[in-house]
């Protein structure tokens, strides 16, 4: 933590990344920590990078003009477990050095500085920390993105990440003039079609004898409610609020024929089934794929003896 100051200070150019098909944590860290950077520094170039996700762009905007990044940078990778998972990994290979800020398991150890908490709630929380810590300006603009990024990764200060430091961060970034209730609005508002969406997964979600569910959504079904694979993040929780449900996987079909796997538990870690599925991330919030139907089931099978045998 003591080590990206120093970093950061050393170079002329910085760009920021973040993983894949993000989230408002993976937004949040990477725009807050560009606001907050360009309003200490504002003699460096800061750059946030990656593809812009219509669904969020209420958060923030992505830097395009890449073709003014010079040979000598530092590469910061915020909210990203491991490298196949970040946009623009090519450009951060170039970096001259690189920093690896994330609350993920560190089973990818890559970056020439790593600070990685997974006990944190977010990356958005670790970089608020910093910044108040090391005693930078934090704009309105990046107040409300680390707010935001907090408020998505603890489910709306639902899950167990969430620490009394957490809270208490989150209530320091709310004393800053921007509109919190418009931004828990934006955040929990869906479009009609992705409403029929969390209708059709209550009507058809398997729940098993335990408290094991899963439903699948083909690319037929997406077709038939009009959503984008990255639509149907919005409903991932959903299966949470039925009383019965202790751990859940929602399978994604993709244009490839594989599924990806969105898997959620109450209380039993699941990441080690995601970790034994080509994925991972948190004990009870995890990604994983299933490359036929066969694997489909092997997940299903050991979802339910994961509740099984620790009830």
């Amino acid at each position: 933590m003591n080590e990206i100051l120093e970093k950061i200070k050393q170079y002329e150019t910085i760009v920021i990344f973040r993983h894949m098909k993000p989230d408002p944590d993976a937004l949040g860290s990477q725009g807050g920590l560009r606001a907050i950077l360009r309003e200490n520094f504002p003699e460096k170039k800061v750059y946030a990078v990656g593809f812009d996700e219509p669904t969020l762009s209420y958060l923030v905007k992505m830097d395009t003009a890449r073709e003014d990044v010079p040979s000598e940078f530092l590469g910061i990778a915020c909210d990203t477990a491991n490298t196949p998972r970040m946009d623009g990994f090519e450009l951060f290979q170039q970096a001259t050095e690189t920093l690896k800020i994330d609350h993920h398991p560190n089973n990818d150890a890559y970056g020439d500085v790593q600070w990685v908490e997974p006990a944190r709630s977010s990356t958005s929380e670790m970089i608020c920390d910093w910044a108040f810590q090391e005693k930078l300006r934090v704009s309105t603009t990046a107040a409300r993105l680390l707010y935001a990024g907090i408020v998505g990764d603890t489910g709306r200060f639902l899950f167990p990440s969430t620490s009394a430091k957490t809270l208490a961060l989150a209530a320091e970034l709310a004393t800053y003039d921007f509109d919190r209730a418009e931004l828990g609005r934006e955040m929990n508002a869906m479009e009609l079609k992705v409403a029929r969406l969390q209708g059709f997964i209550y009507e058809s979600l398997e729940i098993s004898a335990k408290g094991a569910a899963r439903v699948f959504l083909t690319q037929e079904i997406m077709t038939r409610f009009q959503v984008t694979d990255a639509e149907t993040s919005m409903i991932v929780s959903a299966p949470g609020v039925i009383r019965e449900v202790k751990s859940w996987a929602i399978f994604v079909e993709q244009n490839d024929g594989h599924f990806r796997v969105r898997m959620r538990s109450k209380t039993v870690p699941i990441e080690p089934i995601a970790r034994r599925h080509d994925g991972g991330g948190h004990a009870l919030a995890s990604g994983a794929n299933a490359y036929s139907m066969e694997e489909a089931e092997e997940i299903w099978e050991e979802l339910k003896a994961n509740l099984e045998n620790n009830s």
